[in-house]
Parts: C-alpha cells; structure tokens; sequence
C-alpha cells in the first residue's frame, strides 16, 4: 500500500487556502518542527490507572484503521518519513551517532545529589513494597528516592537507569535517573513535611516514620541503601498523557496520539527493552518556557519495570506474552478447566535476582504484549516498525553492554545476561521488521546516480540481491507521474524540477518511490514513500 506523508505547517491551520496545494514544499524536508504557538496558563489533569485500564480492554478508543480501505499513515512525520525535531521527540542515536560517552550519560547534566548537606524529606510514599521518599539536597533541588525490592536488591533501580538512558539515545524526553548510595543519617525528615499513614491518616512525618519505612528496603554489604534519585522534571506539572486522541488546551498538538510515528513505532522499543508497562500512567507532560514560548513537552517516566523487573518484583512469565485481561486466553482457560498451557508458560527463561525474568533466544516482537492494549501500538504499521528498527539496531554490540553497564550491578553474570538479551532481541527486531517492507534507505545522488543501502541484506538478514529502478517526471501540484523510458541507478536528462524513482526487488507487493528534486545542477532526495 502506498503511503504519504506530509507534516501540515501550522500556518496552513489557520490560512484561507487550500491544504495539499502541492506534495513537497519549499523547506522540505523538515528535520525540526517550527517553534510552538506559546500557550497560557493550563489546568494539571491526573488520569486514573484503574479507568486507563478498563477503557483500554474493554473499548477501543481512540481512531483505528479502517476494515477494509487503506490504513490511516503515520502522522507527524516528514516526507522522508522521518520524525523531526519536537516537544516530543529529538532525533539522537540513529540520526546521528552518539559517542560511548555520551550514551553512558544519556539524560544527565551534572545534576547529582550533592551530599555538602543532608538530604530532606518533604514527601513520601510509605505504602507497598518499594516505599520512596521526596527530597531536597543542599542545593534546594527536589528528587524522587526510589528503592528496590527487598528480594531483589538492584533490580529496578538498575532497570531505572539503564531505561532511561536507552529511551534518551532513542529520541523521547526521560527524567535524569541517578544512583545513589548512602546512610542512614544522611536522610533527615523536614519539620512541615507529612504523609498518610496505614491508618489513612495524615499526620506529621517523623524519624522513626523513615525508619520503618526503610526496614522494607534491602541494604548492601557495606550497610548502605541504593536506590535511585530521580530529579524532578522542569516547568510546570499537567499531568499524564494518552496514547490516543489530542489535549485540546494545548493548540500545538494536532496529532491524535495513535497515529504519531514516535508514539506508534515506540512499540518496538518497549518490546526490545521489556517495557511492558508503557501505559499512559508511564508518562507524563509539564508546560516549559524556552526563548520566552510556553509550551507543553511530553514525557515517559518510571523504567523500572523493564529488562526482567516488574519493580515490586520479578517479571512473571505472563509479562511481556498477555495483556492482564484478553477474551481469548480466558475463554481457552475457562473451557479447558486451566489445564491448558500457553506456549510462553512452558519455555525456559534466564533468571537473576538483580535481573528478574528476561528472555532472549524464544523473544519475538510481534507477539510482544503490554499490560493492556495501547491505541498508538495496535495502529502501528511496517513502516513505523521499520523506522523504530532502524534506531534499535543503530546499537552496537559494545553500545548495548556499555549502556547496561551505568546500571551498577555488583554481579558481572547479571550485567552479562541483560547485555547478551538485549542483543538478541535487537536482532530479532531487526530480521522481523526489515523484512516486511523493503529496507532500502540512506538514499544519496552522487556522480549522476541514485545510491541507496539495503538494511536487510548489511544486517544479513536477506542475501544480496538485484533492484529494478523505473523513472517518472513527477508532476509537484497535480502529483502524477509520467513515466520515462530510462531505467537504472543513472537519473535522467531532464528539465523537470521533480523525478521519482520507484525501486524494486523480486516482491511485487514491497518497493520504494524516491522523490528527487532539482536545484541545478544536482538533485537532492526530498521524499521516500513505501509500499508493502
């Protein structure tokens, strides 16, 4: 199916002409969205987990593609189908490439804790299984304290930080995560800070408040706590965002959620770190002034329900393989007495305490499940998949094991098996999705020719093979196309301002049309358009 993409100017939402006048407009490509309309004052929303999850299982929210027809494209998108530059995504690794330093970093901007003073509690978070505080150090700057699980030391903090540097080199906006280790006495309790007890009362905080709190969090052989200091984000809070639908007081967001590129080929992303928590309650949007402009920046947040942890605990095997409520498996369980059993319940899994539950050798992205269905997910196309598996096997061997390395893990088997999954699971992403469409990509003119690279076959996931190039002189306001008796990389002599070459290779259902533009006396690629 062919597939346009097009990112409407915002001043085209307000002008008096016709949208669509012509296919590529001047300033095309656009690798960084205009600067936002400034917003006013907007009133925070916090979106109910239970309500989430229940509108998401049992109702279909937001717009799905059609039954029959042509699927809905990605928005927000450039007419290479790449995702520009915006309050929601910044093109990093795989774009560009980022140094080993740089990953190692990812978010951070020299914004540790400083420990010149004790660190105040001002909140906190006494209830569960991984109790967390909120705090303030010297420098008067405010974190959230996130601890493990006492049965499985390291574990979701380490996931914490590693997630977040992954989905920083990814693109998206992610809080800085830090690791923390330290005393006892180095937490005090601010004399007007309170909380609700078990009793559900609120009242004053005290010390011995802190230290029933902390029996509940595993210490290290030094006697230390770990944990990890989350600072909180800049601007003002708004509260969640949803993978559907738009936030109609915010006049910069004109895509519904489920048809963003960044948001529909994130799945790829969840599936590849094991993040099956990517729920709505996972992210979170603060309004933000830059050069004097407010405006909204989205964000993801709270990773430590990835690579094998479920944060409180270990992943089961159920994570990851089934939404925590589908018609189907129930039905199956309920006529067969429970005593069927699902394929992913009988494969054998790599376990580390500081780890938890993180598969490998059987991963396949296309059956991965989040906790429940994610509009934005279940619209995502090959053409979103294969710009998500771009970035992903962006990462080089040494990339991944040096990323998963910032999470600190005192036992070098864990790092090992975290790096070793992640590799594999890159792979396997990589051969599923560069194989649904034709992954030809970084298209070039040099010396009279059209270049280009096929994925697929530099990642030997096909073997080589022959392409077929077929010219047209495209017509840029009517966009039709009359075909030229040329063939073959050489672009033809010709006036016209615009060609396309539409590229094939054996599967009459997969090709590539690459948009030339002419600014005498070379061409330039101005636009890529896939059919599967």
């Amino acid at each position: 199916m062919a597939v346009k993409f097009r990112i409407l100017p915002f001043l085209a939402l307000t002008a008096l002409v016709p949208l669509f006048a012509e296919k590529f407009y001047p300033d095309d490509p656009v690798w960084k969205m205009p600067q936002p309309i400034s917003t006013g004052k907007l009133k925070p929303r916090k979106l109910n987990d239970y309500y989430d999850f229940f509108r998401n299982t049992f109702a279909r929210p937001g717009e799905r593609h059609p039954r029959k027809g042509n699927p809905i494209p990605a928005g927000a998108v450039n007419t290479l189908g790449e995702v520009p530059d915006s309050s929601w995504f910044t093109n990093r690794h795989g774009s560009r490439r980022m140094s080993i330093k740089e990953l190692m970093r990812g978010p951070d901007q020299d914004n540790y804790p400083s420990i010149d003073g004790p660190w105040r509690i001002v909140s906190a978070k006494t209830e569960g299984i991984t109790p967390g505080f909120s705090f303030l150090d010297s420098k008067n700057r405010r974190y959230f304290l996130k601890f493990d699980p006492i049965t499985n030391p390291e574990m979701a903090t380490a996931a914490d930080v590693i997630g977040s540097k992954f989905f920083h080199a990814l693109g998206y906006n992610v809080p800085e995560n830090y690791l923390v280790a330290f005393d006892r006495n180095r937490l005090i309790v601010d004399p007007s800070t309170t909380f609700v007890d078990a009793f559900g009362k609120r009242r004053r905080m005290s010390e011995r408040d802190v230290d029933e709190t902390l029996r509940n969090v595993p210490r290290g052989p030094d006697g230390q706590f770990r944990a990890v200091a989350s600072l909180v984000l800049p601007g003002e809070y708004l509260g969640e965002f949803r993978y559907h639908g738009t936030r109609k007081d915010d006049p910069n967001d004109i895509v519904p959620h489920e048809h963003r590129r960044d948001l529909r080929g994130l799945f790829a992303f969840c599936a590849w770190l094991g993040h099956d928590d990517s729920r709505a309650i996972n992210t979170l949007d603060f309004l933000v002034e830059e050069n004097g402009v407010r405006f909204v920046k989205h964000h993801l947040i709270d990773f430590g329900s990835i690579l094998g942890s479920a944060s409180t605990k270990s992943n089961s095997a159920r994570s990851g393989n089934e939404y925590l409520f589908s018609w189907k498996p129930s039905l199956i369980q309920l006529f067969t007495l429970g005593f069927y059993v699902p394929d992913w319940a009988r494969r054998k899994y790599e376990y580390h305490p500081a780890v938890g539950l993180l598969e490998g050798e059987d991963f396949d992205p296309e059956k991965y499940r989040t906790e429940y269905p994610n509009p934005a997910f279940l619209n995502r196309l090959p053409d979103d998949t294969y710009w998500a598996a771009k970035k992903v096997m962006a990462f080089t061997d040494d990339e991944i094991r040096a990323i998963v390395k910032t999470g600190k893990y005192s036992d070098p088997r864990a790092e090992q098996l975290v790096a070793n999954a992640l590799i594999r699971r890159r792979d396997k992403i990589g051969k599923t999705y560069f194989t649904r469409v034709l992954a030809l990509d970084n298209f070039v003119v040099s010396n009279g020719k059209l270049e280009f690279e096929d994925l697929a076959v530099k990642y030997k996931f096909v073997p080589p093979r022959e392409y077929e190039i077929r010219w047209s002189v495209f017509d840029n306001q009517k966009e039709i196309k009359h075909a030229l008796p040329e063939s073959g990389a050489s672009i033809p002599r010709t006036e016209a301002a615009y060609l396309a070459a539409e590229i094939s290779s054996g599967d009459p259902k997969q090709s590539v049309t690459v948009y030339l533009r002419q600014s005498k006396p070379s061409w330039t690629v101005v636009g890529i358009e896939r059919r599967w």
